[in-house]
């Protein structure tokens, strides 16, 4: 049964329901501001999903006595628009760092109902129109402004019924999503299985095959041999191209070097970029070498460079190869073996670990002939193929309910939708 609605006079609300009213944030919440150390109250971080813990190997300042104090039930957003849509209702005593606004929730409102209506993409919209610039497109929030933030104002029953009903409706889509996600993780697992024993093992069950004598190897094909990858390619080659200094080539920073394919949008004057970044060129593989663009697959063939020549993150490694299939190294470099292997070397501290180029180099397997190579290359293109588009789909299921669910979560804490009668 619909119910009658009113324009609430909020352009980011819309409509409401006739009887509901209106209050500033600043007469529902009050800013808690209490300088702390981190020493005393345990790091927080808050992010998209709530208040957590304060991982290990999140980013920190040296500043561990400058924050602010978080009791258990406060609300606390990030006020830079670099993080939108990270905030929530803390479970947790603790602290934060200065740049998140601490609210305490007052009487004679639901805070689980304020939550999901801070949650919503307009609300994070309206909250990041007040803010202040600090360098380029970076807004920060005050609290002198968030207070005056005019928003709905349903009756303490009816924000009670919305925030339990969106408890429960969130949590079933989130389970469906959950599941979703570990078939997507079930699927890429079994997608690096299959890249993995293909290009170690070849493509006949029944060849015969021989002890390779190297560890990590194990048993290879009887015909294949052993080679190293600097045998095999070129690392990291230098630019020798005698292209004019005002040429256009693609520039692609480290988010453009994606899991098997490239993001070509930007480009560059060679002269710009030619000096401190890496030089590629059309069929090179480019390769993360830092973490955890490495761990996280991040590799590629070039493929439709302006001018056939790409600069990109001094954080990649290049390969050139000369005695191999530049498919049948794209999906070798995949592999777990190596994968692990390289990890397993990686230096440097925290975020900064890289894969060692005489690793690199010297890394020694079992390589087919070219003419297997090819058929390899081929058998794992249609393979792989087939996988990538079974996750596509679940990532548009999981997309599509992630739409819904801010749908519903909109609708409901403006009125616009009635929760059901139990």
């Amino acid at each position: 049964m619909s119910r009658p609605m009113k324009d609430s006079g909020i352009a980011w609300i819309g409509q409401v329901p006739e009887h509901w009213e209106q209050a500033l944030i600043g007469s529902l919440y009050k800013l808690r501001n209490t300088k702390v150390s981190d020493k005393q109250f345990e790091p927080l971080s808050v992010t998209m999903r709530g208040i957590l813990h304060q991982l290990e190997n999140a980013a920190k300042t040296n500043d561990g006595d400058n924050r602010k104090l978080v009791k258990q039930g406060d609300f606390v957003i990030n006020s830079r628009s670099d993080r939108r849509g990270a905030c929530g209702i803390s479970k947790y005593d603790g602290s934060v760092s200065l740049i998140n606004l601490v609210l305490v929730p007052q009487n004679h409102m639901n805070p689980g109902y304020y939550n999901w209506l801070f949650h919503t993409s307009a609300f994070a919209d309206e909250f990041y129109k007040w803010g202040h610039g600090i360098v380029d497109d970076l807004w920060t929030t005050r609290w002198q402004d968030m207070k005056n933030i005019t928003i709905p104002l349903p009756s303490l029953q009816e924000q009670q019924r919305i925030a339990d009903y969106l408890d429960k409706k969130c949590a079933e889509v989130e389970g469906l999503s959950s599941n979703i996600q570990k078939q997507i993780e079930a699927l890429e697992q079994y997608k690096r299985a299959v890249i993995t024993e293909t290009v170690t093992k070849g493509l006949n069950p029944s060849v015969p095959m021989k002890d390779s004598g190297i560890p990590w190897v194990g048993q290879s094909p009887a015909h294949w041999g052993i080679k190293r990858i600097k045998f095999c390619c070129e690392l990291s080659p230098k630019f020798h191209n005698k292209l004019s200094p005002n040429t256009l080539v693609s520039f692609l920073p480290m988010e453009c070097v994606k899991q098997g394919f490239l993001v070509i949008e930007k480009e560059a004057e060679l002269q710009d970029v030619k000096n401190g970044y890496t030089y590629f060129r059309e069929n090179d593989i480019i390769m993360a070498k830092v973490t955890p663009c490495f761990e996280n697959g991040n590799i590629a063939i070039a493929k439709g460079l302006l001018n056939n020549v790409g600069f990109g993150s001094s954080e990649l490694y290049v390969f050139r190869p000369h005695k191999i299939s530049v498919p049948f190294l794209f999906y070798f470099l995949q592999n777990t073996i190596f994968k692990n292997q390289a990890q397993s070397v990686m230096y440097g501290t925290g975020g900064l670990k890289r894969v060692p180029s005489e690793f690199i180099k010297n890394y020694q397997f079992a390589c087919p002939p070219q003419s297997e190579q090819q058929a390899i290359a081929e058998y794992l293109d249609n393979k792989c193929s087939k996988i990538d588009t079974i996750i596509q789909d679940k990532q548009q299921q999981l997309e599509k309910l992630e739409q819904y669910k801010k749908a519903i979560i909109f609708e409901y804490v403006t009125g616009k939708k009635q929760v059901p009668e139990a």
